[in-house]
Formats: C-alpha cells, structure tokens, sequence
C-alpha cells in the first residue's frame, strides 16, 4: 500500500488507486484529490478546493485529472483565493458585496437582539458612526475599505474626542468582524495594526460636571423652590439621595418599591450592569416617595411626566441647567463618591456597591456573595442627614440603632421644602 504523502507529489496523483479524498496540506488553499470508482468500474480522479464564502464553507471543483495537473490544481487554488479577496466568486461572476452602510444595518440587527429594551444602543450606533464613519466609508463596499480609511476618520477626532473615537472604532471594527465572518474580506483595517498607529498622547480625558459635596445641599434647596414641574423637581431629589443614574430614576415604577422594607429593587434589565440592585431608602427618599404618591395617574410610574408615562431623558438635565447649576444629573454621583471618600470611614467596597458597580476582580466578585445592604443602608442615611443639614457636618457613619431612631421619628413628617 501507498503510504500517503503529508503533501501530495506528481508521482502519488498518478498511481494512487485506493477511493478516498487526499488533501494536498496546510498552505495549500484547501486543495484536495478525491479519488473513486465511476458506475461502469473506471477509476476517476477530480480536484476541489474547500473555501469559505458567504459565511459559508463550500467545495469548488477545479477539474479532473490528468486534463488538471497538480501544478495547475495549486495555481487555480490561488487564483480563487485571490478573487474572493477582491471581492468575486471563483466562477468569475460579480459578487454583491454590501457597503460598510449596507452591512452597518445587518451587524445592528444582530445586536439588537441582545440589547435592553428602551436602551439608547442602536440610537449611540446609528448617529456615532453617521456623524464620523458613514461619510467616508458609507458607499464603499466592505472589502475595499483600508486601514488608511479607518485613520482618516479617526484621526480628526482622537485627540479632542477620544472617548467618542473610541467607540466609532470599536463600532466600524464590529462591521468589519462581521464582514470578514462572511467572507468578504480576511483581515480588520481597524483592529491592532490602526490601534499601534493612533496618536497615545495629547488627551485628557473630560469628566461630566459635578458638585463639590459641600454645594450640594444648597442645589437641592434651589431645585426645590424653583417652581419647577413638582415631578422633575422629586425625580431630582431622589436622584441625588439615592446616587442612582437618571434613568434609573425616571423609569422607576411603584411594584418596585417595598416601602415597609425600605428599599428599591430595580430590576436587571434596567441596569447598566444588567443584574437587578437593591437601593436602601433613607427616612428623607421614603418622605420624597410619600409627596409623588400625590402625582399618581393609573400608569404605575413613580415620576410621571405631564402627559403620563416616564420623565424624558432631557427633563431632569433641562431643569438643572436652566438653574445654572453647574453640574449634571450624573455628576450627583460624583459627588456622593468624593462625600463617602473623604467624610467617612464607610470601606470603599460598600461606596462602590451602592454606586451599583461591578466588582472587576472576578475571583474577588466570586466569593464575595453579599451586596452590604445594611451597611450601605447606614451610609446612604448619612448622606440624606448631611444633605438635611446643609453641610459638611457628621461625617461620623451613624449606628444602626441611631438610623432606626432616626426614621421613627421622621415617620409620617416628610419635609419638602
């Protein structure tokens, strides 16, 4: 028997006659000698190649032998390569290969699926890539975009916008993942290569406004004699209690608030995180509560908007603004972090959890099963009695029998103005 060879040789091709498909070894494009017996008895011999097309692994026939030689099989092998990289099928035909708009849409569609419901993901995507990307990689198909077009469109904008280039890239590197998974083209213009050429220096990241802690008691007295529509004006307030993002806020809703219990559990999917958190309520939240239960209308929302459903996204920041507060509603959490670090001896993992952040150690976030509450609990009435006072005074955390004592004398008394 004929042993067979790691690289097929003129010699085995010829006087192979055992059935059976040969592969011609790795660097060969996938070449391949299939041997067999015809219906009348005849031994036959045929080359095809296995490629990848439209996401697809295919065999192409290139030919029989000996019409095909070996040599002649390893160059049509080639040639075939070489046209899908431009772009057309092996048969010479024109492919329909989509422009970086056409499969912008498509790699959407694959995520969509995977995003929150009412979450701003498709909305981020859609006017990222249209303000920077669309205009100069738009029309072009997928597989003639360069590593140097990918530069021209991130070099304008690494510098003074380097979050928000980023993200164009980390996006336009999304649809060429997904271009090269379908077969249109075999290498990302934007991966490594374009990320060792980019600029390292010359930026300095912007942090959104924020308060010093120290003001925040006095924005919370301004929002509340600002006449403002009383919703926004306890949306606002419960932002700043809580340390929660905006949206939080604005999409809370009654079933989630167990008031007996004190405490808010927002489900996952309207976390950042996507896993559910509990919020403890101070005595001042549960008092901000009791005053929107007044502005209930049937929806089920907590913070209803004037015509019924939830707050807008720009309601909040709106009102803050037109104050001339310097600082947004995200800073808020800012500023409880710096209050936490530098007024208390709370340890910087409960700060974190009740900033709802993950704990990026994951051997660490394994073993450590709890969310702190009652410890969180403690510290967030501490902020309420800080922001109470209107000062930074009390910076000692409060003992859990003086935070009982404390809510059961504020019971039923909630102060707003």
């Amino acid at each position: 028997m004929m042993e067979r060879p790691y690289r097929l040789s003129a010699r085995f091709v010829a006087t192979i006659e055992r059935p059976g498909r040969y592969g011609d070894g790795r660097g060969s494009g996938g070449l391949s000698l299939l041997v067999k017996h015809t219906a009348r008895g005849h031994l036959a011999k045929s080359w095809a190649q296995r490629i990848r097309l439209d996401g697809r692994q295919r065999n192409l026939g290139i030919g029989s032998w000996p019409h095909v030689s070996l040599a002649e099989a390893r160059e049509k092998c080639a040639l075939n390569l070489a046209a899908r990289r431009r772009g057309e099928l092996v048969t010479g035909r024109k492919r329909a290969v989509p422009t970086f708009e056409e499969a912008l849409e498509k790699v959407i569609a694959v995520h969509r699926a995977g995003w929150k419901d009412g979450s701003k993901s498709e909305k981020d995507w859609r006017t990222t890539l249209r303000d920077y990307a669309v205009p100069r990689l738009g029309g072009r198909p997928v597989n003639r975009i360069t590593t140097s077009d990918v530069m021209q469109v991130l070099l304008p904008i690494w510098n003074e916008k380097r979050v928000t280039a980023r993200r164009v890239r980390h996006r336009i590197s999304a649809v060429m993942r997904w271009a090269v998974a379908q077969g249109y083209r075999e290498d990302n213009p934007a991966g490594e290569a374009i990320g060792a050429a980019l600029p390292k220096n010359g930026f300095r990241p912007r942090h959104l406004p924020a308060l010093p802690y120290a003001e925040v008691a006095g924005a919370l007295e301004q929002v509340r004699g600002s006449g403002a529509y009383p919703a926004t004006v306890l949306a606002f307030e419960f932002l700043v209690l809580t340390a929660c993002r905006s949206g939080e806020v604005r999409g809370a809703r009654w079933k989630e608030m167990d008031l007996e219990a004190r405490e808010w559990r927002i489900p996952a999917e309207r976390m950042k995180t996507g896993r559910e958190h509990r919020v403890p309520l101070s005595a001042r939240a549960l008092a901000v509560l009791r005053a929107a239960r007044g502005l209930g209308n049937g929806s089920g929302v907590v913070f209803p908007s004037a015509r019924g459903g939830r707050l807008s996204e720009m309601a909040i920041s709106k009102m803050v603004r037109e104050l001339g507060i310097g600082a947004v509603p995200h800073g808020f959490r800012s500023s409880f972090r710096d209050w936490a670090a530098e007024c208390t001896d709370a340890p910087r993992e409960v700060c974190e959890l009740a900033l709802a952040h993950v704990n990026t150690n994951r051997i660490e976030a394994a073993y450590r099963r709890t969310d702190l509450f009652e410890r969180r609990r403690a510290l967030m009435e501490q902020w309420a009695t800080f922001l109470d006072r209107g000062g930074p005074r009390g910076a000692r955390i409060l003992e859990r029998d003086e935070v009982e004592d404390r809510d059961s004398q504020n019971a039923g008394k909630p102060r707003l103005s």
